[in-house]
């Protein structure tokens, strides 16, 4: 869930990223068996529920359920929807380009991550966005080194995107994350290298770079959370949850060994 509000960084312990790894695992084997559940005619409501039952099942809390008041467990965004698109019971068609984000809670720890999927077979254009988008976020991480700053991370993110013909969204940004959902320092999508304050081990962010086809340009729909690109062009969406070690970047939302 890309930062609407904050709490001051925390720097973590070797043990507190470790709680924040566990449920980082889960939250990946979650989103996994989720993508793999898409399909034409499946409903976001019935992927929303999947994910509630695993997370549940597994002794965790869903994240975004109730917070700020959103009312499900995953943000589906469809096609120019980019971020915040609440499940509903309109089947999945063929081409449809589906963003899933998804974020628990477990033993007082959260982790969050995004991915975007193509139902069946979708355009050359749409495959292209998700690649970029793909590569924009390993870029990206790659940045995630002792004593980098903000501005590196989206410097990276920015140079990648545009340099391949696509737009950044700038009205959402990533975040810290640990013992809250949304943690400073703000992790943006653009602007200069070597903006903002260093980040030293210990820290834990979301990185989360969301593009578009278009301009990059977004509103809020009628429902109070979907956010779209207001040219209505297509958008995707991928995002980590990333401890920045000694060592250099670990992510942590991925599958356990």
């Amino acid at each position: 869930m890309a930062q609407t509000g904050s709490h001051p960084l925390e720097l973590k312990s070797t043990a507190e990223i470790s709680k924040i790894r566990r449920a980082g695992h889960l939250l990946q084997r979650v989103i996994m068996e989720v993508a793999r559940a898409v399909d034409v005619g499946v409903t976001t409501l019935e992927l929303d529920r999947l994910a509630k039952s695993r997370i549940k099942e597994a002794g965790a809390i869903p994240a975004f359920l109730g917070m700020y008041g959103f009312p499900n467990t995953l943000c589906v965004s469809l096609n120019e929807a980019v971020v915040h698109g609440i499940p509903n019971k309109a089947p999945l068609n063929e081409g449809d380009l589906l963003s899933i984000d998804c974020g628990v809670l477990l033993d007082g720890f959260f982790a969050d991550t995004a991915y975007t999927v193509g139902v069946g077979k979708c355009s050359a254009e749409a495959e292209r966005l998700m690649q970029v988008t793909r590569e924009s976020l390993e870029l990206a991480i790659a940045k995630c080194q002792p004593g980098c700053r903000p501005g590196d991370i989206g410097h990276a993110v920015q140079t990648h995107v545009e340099s391949n013909g696509f737009h950044v969204i700038r009205d959402y940004t990533g975040h810290g994350i640990g013992r809250h959902l949304h943690e400073d320092p703000k992790i943006e999508n653009f602007g200069p290298a070597g903006k903002g304050k260093r980040l030293m081990p210990g820290t834990v962010i979301a990185v989360e770079p969301m593009v578009a086809v278009g301009t990059g340009d977004t509103e809020v729909l009628n429902d109070d959370w979907t956010v779209v690109t207001k040219d209505r062009s297509l958008s995707a969406h991928y995002e980590h949850t990333i401890a920045i070690t000694q060592g250099g970047p670990e992510i942590l939302t991925l599958a356990e060994d």
